[in-house]
């Protein structure tokens, strides 16, 4: 079978991508940029086109895969529906494949990520040889965000966003959390919960429920006073639930084993044990597998830097919700309890800095005045193309959040910082550090590639 990937370099479209070639299928695609993911794929025998035009889409195509960012004017799209090619989403692809194995999804507002590389991790240390596809690359994987495997077992993150989990028949679902985000879609909190109960309304009979117990908002979808009209009450169906805690014993042990910092790794662990002791795997095993988790790819990833003549620690890291911010720099205080931190932010999409700002300015206050960071330096908002409005483009900036942030009266004007580019930020630190200090480089946009190929 001939596959055409349309955005081929996204994170989850190219895992899907690895997967078809592991399976013999001849695979082709196109992205608007090259990038590591694009040049894997083609090591991996993928025949990659950089720049979008429907002469790159043939007759012998059998399927073609978009990314959801990708418009229907685009042309390979309208090029392979008018030849009548079937065409299926990255999350439609994604459920069909979850249809013929059993399939372990993962699934809320944060840790998704790192969840799903232990849980793959345990697995593969179990002997049970499963296929992995994660929103993030794994040292272990190769450096990649997918793992061939042969057995029935497939684990997957299962995004939330635009409902795109409601592609998916899982075996068992994990869920980490349930928060606000995406309210450009969602709108509110109230329809991201009853997104998240239909989800796990389509666990089978015996399928399983890895829930968080310490969440409030997930315990809102298990009661069945939580009132959401069509939708059968999950009291009543007969899947097992398995709650987790941070109260249970394991918890210090994870926290003395784990190479990976903060409470939030503590929680994703935890989900983690409770979904292999759900597939019955031994403790020892689960306790090994944990305790050699590398890390992921910018999920707190360190790397000693040099910037301009200093030597620094860098800490790379995808986070870009406050919740997600605040475990991130809590942890860096953690891990680093003399140093002196730097954190360079680059907020992710217009929609979100809107909705959110309240929480960032809550956030970023409390770094400072508590001492997680000593220094912040916020740039301009990454433009997310295709999900911004005009009219909420004009009313937020990065400028307005760094002078409400310093406007909260907690003796921190001169250490938040606004700079409009990466670049800047850069050219800054080279003028401003000393040396030995840590930067942690922040955000889901390109800021990573900024400030690491300046």
């Amino acid at each position: 079978m001939k596959v055409y990937f349309i955005g081929i370099g996204g994170i989850g479209v190219s895992a899907l991508a690895q997967y078809y070639l592991s399976q013999g299928h001849k695979v082709r695609g196109s992205d608007l940029v090259a990038s590591e993911i694009t040049d894997l794929l083609q090591k991996k025998g993928a025949e990659i086109f950089i720049g979008q035009t429907e002469r790159h889409i043939s007759y012998d195509i059998d399927l073609v895969v978009y990314s959801p960012a990708v418009k229907q004017d685009n042309p390979e799209l309208k090029r392979a529906k008018k030849l009548g090619i079937e065409c299926q989403t990255y999350p439609e692809a994604l459920g069909h494949l979850t249809k013929r194995h059993f399939t372990i999804a993962i699934a809320g507002t944060h840790g998704k990520s790192t969840t799903t590389a232990m849980i793959a991790l345990i697995l593969t240390k179990a002997g049970l040889d499963p296929n992995v596809i994660i929103g993030t690359k794994l040292k272990e994987f190769g450096n990649s965000n997918f793992r061939a495997g042969k057995s029935q077992y497939l684990v997957i993150e299962a995004c939330e966003y635009e409902e795109s989990f409601l592609n998916y028949s899982p075996d068992i679902i994990v869920l980490t959390n349930i928060e606000a985000e995406h309210l450009d879609y969602f709108k509110n909190l109230r329809n991201i919960l009853k997104a998240f109960k239909t989800f796990i309304n389509y666990l089978p009979e015996r399928g399983v429920l890895v829930a968080n117990k310490d969440d409030r908002n997930i315990l809102k979808i298990l009661d069945s006073k939580f009132q959401a009209s069509n939708f059968r009450q999950v009291a009543n169906v007969k899947f097992q639930t398995i709650f987790y805690s941070i109260k249970q014993k394991e918890a210090d042990q994870l926290k003395n084993i784990l190479k990976v910092p903060g409470q939030h790794n503590v929680y994703n662990a935890l989900a983690a044990l409770a979904t292999a002791r759900a597939l019955k795997i031994p403790d020892e095993v689960c306790f090994k597998a944990l305790s050699e988790y590398k890390g992921s790819w910018r999920r707190f990833e360190i790397k000693d830097l040099k910037i301009g003549n200093c030597k620094l620690k860098i800490i790379s890291d995808y986070a870009h919700h406050p919740t997600e911010i605040k475990a991130t720099l809590k942890a860096g205080r953690e891990k680093f309890p003399s140093k002196k931190i730097w954190c360079v932010f680059q907020p992710h999409q217009y929609q979100r800095t809107y909705y959110l700002f309240s929480d960032f300015v809550r956030t970023f206050s409390q770094a400072l005045k508590e001492d997680w960071i000593d220094y912040l330096i916020i740039t301009d908002i990454y433009d997310v193309a295709g999900r911004e409005e005009k009219k909420i483009k004009k009313e937020v900036s990065s400028e307005n959040l760094i002078n409400r942030i310093k406007g909260q009266k907690i003796g921190v004007k001169t250490r938040a910082i606004y700079i409009p580019s990466p670049e800047k930020s850069v050219d800054y630190l080279k003028r401003n550090l000393k040396g030995g200090e840590v930067v942690i480089v922040m955000g889901a946009g390109d800021i990573y590639y900024k400030v690491f190929h300046n």
